[in-house]
Parts: structure tokens; sequence; C-alpha cells
């Protein structure tokens, strides 16, 4: 019995440190974003922190703020390339005629002033953003995992025992994915497109669980940006269609039903092209919307605290354990959601390039 509290102890300790460290970025920044008054935008608040940018803000030590400026690589159209640091153009700054808009359509990117007085962007950027920066770090450490565990397998072989540690748990997640997932979709062409859906698997899993992390490097919200999903559905576009078979294509262009639905009105092959592109669409959208929608929960119940403040003590008190407590509850139900996500993307993707795969009577039976 004693040990028993003693576990539950410690884990509560844990689950309130996490919570701690969770909370803490979150609310410093939005004791920064409320007015003299007290008051704060939310949706200001909500979207600048999933949102894109040219820093990465860490940590606000009394009055001084902690960033990572970003190299921003733009083509001016008046003055060439352009390469610097993004610290020059904090608190609405200029530099070399540039500067981020604070308004507008441009609100938050890098923008130039033209001789006439207008506002436009270069022509070329390809500044390291935030989301870019998270994409390389959530990269180098899936390489780095990988590499780690397959240490293990240049130095075992099938006759010894099973792995053990992460290295075991990396190798049942693999199989339960491969076995489970990707062989039953895909047939006896699974081994050609499992390294790619693998990747894909690990990939958006392991991003969603670093923007789960409030501190550097986590926090970048990878796959709640649509230019990261619809990346991500494209390749398995690409999949599907380059590596279809003839009957895929036949099905599509020419498929079995009355022939004045294909002829001279292409109706079907029409609805069925239509539907090439509806399937990486889903998949850009269910990805995106869902990574989105939980952190931007999670910042909403963070701001009730601030929201009611100034309500009183006993209202602000109440609404600040009910906030904790729905916080705590979000926090683990994005642990969930961020596998079921990664799960969800590589099943519909391995779907769609199984029934890509399809192949006539004739062939399956020889």
């Amino acid at each position: 019995m004693k040990l028993t509290m003693d576990i539950m102890k410690r884990h509560l300790q844990l689950l309130m440190m996490v919570l701690a460290i969770t909370l803490m970025p979150l609310s410093l920044s939005a004791s920064e974003s409320s007015g003299q008054e007290g008051e704060m935008d939310v949706k200001e608040f909500i979207f600048e922190h999933i949102g894109d940018g040219y820093e990465w803000h860490i940590t606000t030590v009394g009055n001084t703020h902690v960033s990572l400026p970003l190299p921003i690589i733009v083509y001016s159209r008046t003055s060439g390339w352009q390469t610097f640091l993004s610290s020059r153009l904090t608190h609405g700054e200029s530099y070399e005629g540039l500067r981020i808009a604070t308004g507008g359509d441009y609100k938050g990117k890098v923008v130039e002033t033209l001789p006439t007085g207008e506002e436009v962007r270069p022509l070329i950027d390809i500044s390291l953003t935030k989301i870019a920066l998270g994409i390389l770090i959530n990269s180098l450490l899936l390489a780095g995992i990988i590499l780690y565990i397959s240490r293990w397998y240049r130095t075992h072989t099938y006759r010894d025992n099973a792995p053990k540690g992460f290295t075991g748990v990396m190798e049942m997640l693999i199989m339960s994915i491969y076995d489970g997932v990707i062989k039953p979709s895909i047939g006896k062409d699974s081994e050609r497109f499992a390294p790619y859906l693998l990747t894909a698997f690990f990939f958006i899993f392991l991003s969603n669980l670093m923007g789960l992390l409030p501190i550097f490097p986590g926090g970048a919200n990878v796959t709640g940006n649509i230019a990261v999903t619809l990346s991500l559905a494209i390749c398995t576009f690409l999949a599907v269609n380059l590596f279809g078979t003839r009957e895929y294509w036949k099905e599509i262009l020419w498929p079995e039903v009355p022939t004045w639905m294909k002829c001279p009105v292409p109706l079907m092959p029409v609805i069925e092209l239509f539907g090439i592109f509806t399937k990486p669409f889903a998949l850009t959208v269910r990805l995106l919307a869902n990574i989105m929608a939980g952190h931007s929960v999670i910042l909403a119940l963070v701001c009730i605290i601030f929201i009611t403040h100034r309500m009183g003590a006993v209202l602000g008190g109440s609404m600040t354990v009910v906030s904790v407590l729905f916080s705590i509850f979000m926090n683990f139900l994005e642990l969930l959601v961020a596998f079921i996500q990664a799960y969800v993307f590589t099943m519909l993707s391995a779907v769609f390039i199984g029934m890509a795969r399809v192949k006539s009577e004739k062939s399956q039976n020889s």
C-alpha cells in the first residue's frame, strides 16, 4: 500500500512539473499580450503562437525577451539579394528598405517599400522561418533516432534475443504499423512503399509531439501549417498516381459503366479525375484541422486565466482551477491525437496506394 502511494505521489509530482513547464511560457506570453488595462486580444495571442514567424521566442526573463533570430534571405525588387538576421527588423524597425508588416494583407511577412510608397512582397523570399527550422530539427531528430536503433541491428542477428528498451519500443511500433496498416492495405507490394509510409508516420508523430512542448526546440506548429500538410499529401498523391497500374487508370479514364456515361460526354471520367485530387485535399485538411484545433483549444484555456482575473478573487480563482484542469485533460488528449493523426494519415495513404495497385483478374491468377 505504501509503495502504491509513493508511486502515485511521484506521478502526481511529475504531472504538476510537466503542467508548470507547459503553462509557464504561455502565461508569460499572455501577460505580455495584456494591455495596461489588463485586457488581451485572445485571437491575436492564439494566432501568434500557432502561426509562423521570422524569430523563435524562447522565454522572457524580467523585461528581456530571449529569442532566436533567424536568417532572412530575400530578393528585393530594388536592391537585389539581401541576407541578414531577423533581429534587425524587431519592433517595426526597417533595414535596407525591408520590414515586417504589422497589418494588412502581408501581416507578419517581410515587405519592401517601393519608390512610389507602395508596400509589396519581395520577388523571392526563402527565409528560414520558425516552421522551417522546426522541420529541420524534427527531421534531424528523426534521423538520429533511426540511426540509433539501427546500431542494434548491425551488431545482432535474428538468432539473438529481441531488443529491449527504446529500441524494442521502436521495433514494436514499426512492426505494428507495417503488419497492421501497410501490408493489409497494399498487399505484396507493401515492401516497396513501406519506407515512405513509415517515414511519413514517424515524421508526423514526432512533429505532433514536438509541437506540444512549449520550450525550445519544441513548440513549432509544424503539422498545423498548411504548407507542411499539403507537401505530405502531394507525396502521397505522387506515390498513388505515378505507380498506379494500367487497371487503375483504366478504371478512371474508361470505367465499366454504360457507354452513354463515358461518350460523347465523359461524365464518369471527369468525376473519377476529380476524385484523384480530392484525396490529397482530404489528407491536407484532416491533419491540419485536427492539430491546429488542439493547439488553439489549449491556448484558449490558458487565456481564461487572464480574462477572468479582474472579475474578483472568487470567480478568477475558480476559473483558474477550471482552466488548469481542462489544460491537463487537453494535453493528455493531444498526446493521443498526435498518434491518431499520424496513424490515420499513414492508413489513408496506404489505402490509396493499395487501390492504385489493383490488377486484372488475369494477372492475379497468373
